[in-house]
């Protein structure tokens, strides 16, 4: 019993919910491979770390012997995800859902094992179906059950339209458990809905109901929101290793433990080391490294992981960095604001004619990198850490 007890605390790490444990377990007692389902919509060509999140937990499940169903929703990529969303979402093409696809699959290999990973599409299934199966599938659910969800239930009070295609979302995505036979499905905690309609059409199709695990969204550079590319606070996994390398270490010291649960495949053990070393004086700084290392060794390589630390130091390290760099955040009504104006409402200058004059004289930098464009425009979401002069420094969020 104990060794089940571990098993489940290692696949359970970092997530939300465990839905329902109990069932988790009996599963896991039976010592056989378990069919492991995430899927995912392609719906933008380049993942990043938030991604990864589920991926990572799919790898766990591999590592343990399971059977891991990577679902691309080719046929749900068409209707248009309306999980948290305002407004009716715009459906992609079949030009854009295979393009992205293929990008897709290029990318999840960096972290999955190839040999053990099943690729599979639910058009497969879903134009099997057929426009009466659909009909069908959909007399096994009520509006009242959808309504219930939460995104849906704010847009009908506040009297914001409702496509009834976005319906069969949740719909196409619990029979996608049917089709498989899954016994975990994997999702972030806004498709905690979507998950539990895989275990309510399971049951009514008379299969074994699927354990849901539900994770939690990774916040992005800024701390707050989730990691999104919209938000400009994300670390694509196809960012260059010396990117990568900077906006890991940009990270404060409280969101690199959440990185280091979610992102890294270090054992629960050694986390709890870790977070010992910094209690008994461990600079956090050095950990950022552990963490921008592993990172950056899985998407690219060792070699380029030790380059990028390499240049990170020379650039940072020996210009006298200082470990402790306040955080601001600025709003902007606009998409874009001038480096000058930035500079001054960060407080890293009087005024906008000295901010111009640091610039003049090549003593403004950000992430490390001079900056010589007076007219240089920061888009809104943008994260780094700015320099002016030898001692003055902030990481600045635009927002």
């Amino acid at each position: 019993m104990d060794h089940i007890v571990d098993i489940m605390n290692e696949l359970g790490r970092g997530a939300e919910e465990v839905l329902v444990e109990a069932e988790f377990a009996a599963k896991l007692k039976k010592g056989q491979p378990l069919r492991i389902k995430a899927g995912f919509d392609p719906t933008a060509p380049d993942l990043h770390l938030g991604h990864t999140v589920l991926i990572n937990k799919m790898r766990q499940f591999q590592e343990a012997g399971h059977h891991v169903l990577f679902l691309i929703g080719d046929f749900t990529g068409m209707i248009g995800d309306p999980t948290g969303k305002s407004a009716t979402r715009p459906a992609l093409t079949a030009e854009q859902v295979q393009e992205n696809a293929q990008s897709y699959q290029a990318q999840i290999f960096k972290i999955l094992d190839p040999d053990k990973t099943e690729i599979v599409f639910n058009s497969t299934w879903m134009n099997q179906l057929g426009s009466a199966g659909l009909i069908q599938l959909a007399a096994k659910h009520t509006v009242a059950r959808m309504l219930e969800r939460d995104d849906f239930n704010k847009r009908y009070k506040s009297g914001q339209s409702i496509a009834i295609h976005e319906f069969l979302y949740p719909l196409v995505q619990g029979y996608d458990s049917v089709a498989l036979k899954a016994d975990v499905e994997l999702g972030g905690t806004d498709q905690k809905f979507n998950l539990l309609v895989g275990r309510e059409l399971q049951r009514q199709y008379g299969q074994e109901q699927q354990t849901v695990i539900t994770m939690p969204l990774l916040e992005g550079l800024d701390g707050v929101n989730k990691m999104s590319k919209s938000l400009g606070n994300y670390i694509g996994i196809t960012d260059a290793p010396n990117d990568m390398f900077g906006k890991i270490m940009s990270i404060s010291d409280e969101l690199m433990w959440r990185y280091f649960e979610l992102l890294s495949f270090r054992p629960l053990t050694e986390l709890a080391r870790l977070k010992q070393s910094v209690v008994d004086g461990a600079n956090p700084r050095d950990l950022k490294f552990l963490l921008a290392e592993e990172l950056i060794s899985r998407f690219h390589s060792p070699a380029a992981a030790a380059s990028a630390q390499a240049d990170f130091i020379a650039r940072f390290q020996k210009g006298a960095m200082p470990d402790e760099i306040p955080e601001i955040t600025l709003t902007t009504a606009t998409e874009t604001l001038p480096i000058a104006s930035l500079l001054k409402e960060a407080g890293l200058v009087g005024s906008t004619s000295e901010a111009l004059r640091m610039i003049q004289q090549g003593g403004v930098k950000i992430d490390g990198n001079k900056v010589e464009d007076r007219n240089l425009m920061i888009q809104k979401g943008m994260t780094g850490v700015f320099q002016v002069g030898k001692r003055k420094y902030a990481k600045v969020f635009l927002k």
